[in-house]
């Protein structure tokens, strides 16, 4: 279960940002996921639920925006979306040529997971009175 470690690492990284911008709560996290990262992202949320328990994490929502996987050739610039009939794509990615070009496809996107936003609550300093 990779969910796990992805989500103690999300944690880790929303703790770092919580603590350099002085927050004491986090209310919202975004996140893009890739379908190429093969997460369940069910897991994932069940996870970062567990994980941020006693945290300034602890009740922040979690949206998550799932990616396809795109491909490009670098000879004639045609895109599409990666389509597998089975699940092996999950050890290694299959070479694929373009289909109007026959040049080997590279892989453009689908294999991310990043934090895209994340609301925070700041706590507001005073004011100082002006001298004049």
């Amino acid at each position: 279960m990779h969910e796990l470690s992805i989500a103690s690492s999300l944690i880790d990284a929303l703790l770092d940002i919580a603590k350099k911008q002085s927050s004491n709560k986090v209310v919202e996290v975004q996140l893009k996921v890739g379908k190429l990262k093969m997460l369940s992202l069910d897991q994932l949320r069940f996870s970062y639920e567990i994980l941020s328990k006693g945290t300034v994490l602890e009740g922040s929502r979690m949206k998550i925006e799932e990616t396809p996987g795109l491909t490009r050739c670098p000879n004639c610039n045609h895109t599409q979306e990666f389509q597998a009939s089975d699940q092996s794509y999950h050890f290694a990615i299959p070479k694929m040529n373009c289909p109007k070009c026959q040049t080997p496809l590279v892989l453009e996107g689908g294999d991310e997971c990043l934090i895209t936003k994340v609301r925070l609550v700041v706590p507001s300093k005073p004011l100082r009175a002006s001298s004049g």
